[in-house]
C-alpha cells in the first residue's frame, strides 16, 4: 500500500514538472545581422572589381551605415566585372582617391526604388555623388515597358536584372560603368594668352618741335657771337699794324 502511494506520488510530481516545462514560452529567434552590401555582391558573383572599389573607397561602410541608421533606403546600380573590363585601359588608375569615391557614389541613389518606381521618377535624378544641378553628378532614368534605361550624359545602359531587394536596399545589375561628365567629359582647351602689347616708343625731339627749335636757336646765337668776336679782334689787329 505504501509502495503504491509512493509510486502515485512520484508519477504526480513527474507529471507536474513536465506540464510546467512545456508551458514555458519558446525563445525568440536571433535577429538577422546588419545589411552588408559587399556580402550581397560576393554571393551574387561577377562583381569582384566593384567590391574591391567599395572596400578601398570605404563607400561600402557608408552604404551599410546608411541602411542601418535610416529608413530612406538605397538603390544601387552595380556594374559587372565585364562592364569594368570594357573601360579604356588605365581609366580607373587615372583617377585620384576622391574621384574614385565620386564614381562609386554616382551609381547610388539615396532612396529605395523598385523597378515599377522608376516609371514615376522625375529627371534629373539625384545620386549620392551630388545633387541634380549641372556638374553635380545627376542621372537621367527613363522606362520603356519593363525596361529601365539610365544615362549619365556620356554612357547609356539598361538594368540587366535584380541582384537583391528587400524593400530597403535594391541592387540592380548594369552592364556598363556610368561615367559622370564632371570627371570624364573632355575639358575645353584653355584660352590662348593675349598677345603682348608693344611698348610705346619715346619720340625724339626734332627741330620741328618748339623745344628743339629753341635749342637750335641758342646754339646758332652762340656760334654767331663767337664769330663776331673773332672778326672784331681781326679788325683791331689790322688797324694796329697799319699805324
Amino acid at each position: 500500500m505504501i509502495n503504491q502511494s509512493f509510486l502515485s506520488l512520484s508519477l504526480l510530481v513527474l507529471l507536474f514538472h513536465s506540464t510546467t516545462t512545456l508551458a514555458q514560452p519558446a525563445l525568440a529567434p536571433a535577429p538577422p545581422g546588419p545589411t552588408n552590401v559587399t556580402k550581397i555582391l560576393e554571393k551574387a558573383g561577377q562583381f569582384t572589381i566593384l567590391i574591391r572599389l567599395l572596400k578601398s573607397t570605404k563607400v561600402a561602410d557608408q552604404i551599410n551605415q546608411q541602411l542601418n541608421d535610416s529608413n530612406n533606403g538605397i538603390t544601387f546600380f552595380a556594374p559587372t566585372d565585364n562592364a569594368f573590363s570594357s573601360l579604356k585601359s588605365g581609366t580607373l588608375n587615372g583617377l585620384n582617391d576622391q574621384q574614385k569615391v565620386q564614381l562609386i557614389q554616382f551609381h547610388i541613389l539615396p532612396n529605395f526604388l523598385s523597378l515599377t518606381n522608376f516609371q514615376t521618377v522625375s529627371n534629373p535624378v539625384r545620386t549620392q555623388a551630388g545633387d541634380t544641378g549641372p556638374g553635380l553628378y545627376p542621372l537621367n532614368v527613363t522606362t520603356s515597358g519593363h525596361q529601365v534605361n539610365i544615362s549619365s550624359g556620356l554612357v547609356n545602359t539598361t538594368v540587366g536584372g535584380t541582384v537583391y531587394t528587400d524593400n530597403q536596399l535594391a541592387v540592380y545589375q548594369i552592364d556598363s560603368v556610368l561615367l559622370p561628365q564632371d570627371i570624364f567629359a573632355p575639358k575645353p582647351p584653355a584660352p590662348a594668352p593675349a598677345p603682348a602689347q608693344p611698348k610705346a616708343k619715346t619720340k625724339k625731339k626734332t627741330a620741328s618741335s618748339p623745344a628743339g627749335a629753341a635749342s637750335v636757336d641758342a646754339s646758332d646765337a652762340l656760334s654767331l657771337t663767337r664769330h663776331g668776336m673773332l672778326m672784331s679782334i681781326g679788325v683791331a689787329m689790322i688797324a694796329a699794324l697799319s699805324l
